[in-house]
């Protein structure tokens, strides 16, 4: 009911002055500890927030597509918890933070409109919480798919659902080559 009757907070913080960035897939758009300064939100593309671990390997936090905004808890950050890093060719809307955070102090339509997406960004934490808890490659697979109306994405892009469920490239298509 309330979703409905708010614009979502992507379309409120448009009407901020904005600049719009290009970034080409791979590009490092924020790196874990850099201040934060700005605010984002995907246009077009995507846009994935990492927390790269010991190994080397990356978990990601977010997978940001066109309509989302990125890193949302920044806003109350002095310094990014994670990297971004554009995983296809991406279009960004970048916002000063500043602006973003007073617009949120003065406008209380807009503060609903972020408590409603946060609330929808705490569904997908704790779905994706879900998966990781399980310890079987084949039973993260599956809760991914229950959860992806048992859609794999396009072969070559197979990579990302490992990303996603935490386990190695590898893992997932031995996994995969099982199931055929």
């Amino acid at each position: 009911m309330i979703a409905i009757m708010l614009e979502n907070f992507f379309t409120q913080i448009l009407r901020l002055s904005h600049k719009m960035r290009e970034f080409p897939a791979g590009a490092l758009i924020f790196e874990r500890e850099d201040p934060v300064t700005a605010f984002f939100s995907v246009q077009f593309g995507e846009v994935h927030l990492l927390r790269r671990q010991a190994d080397g390997t990356g978990v990601i936090l977010q997978r940001a597509n066109s309509g989302a905004v990125l890193a949302e808890a920044s806003l109350n950050s002095t310094a990014y918890h994670c990297a971004a890093v554009a995983v296809e060719r991406s279009t960004l809307a970048v916002f000063k933070r500043a602006d973003v955070q007073s617009l949120l102090e003065t406008d209380p339509t807009v503060a609903r409109a972020l408590n409603v997406h946060l609330a929808s960004e705490v569904q997908r934490a704790r779905r994706r919480a879900e998966i990781l808890s399980l310890r079987r490659v084949a039973d993260r697979l599956d809760a991914w798919l229950v959860w992806n109306d048992d859609i794999l994405p396009k072969r070559g892009l197979w990579h990302r659902i490992a990303d996603e469920i935490g386990v190695s490239y590898e893992a997932l298509y031995r996994e995969l080559a099982r199931r055929r």
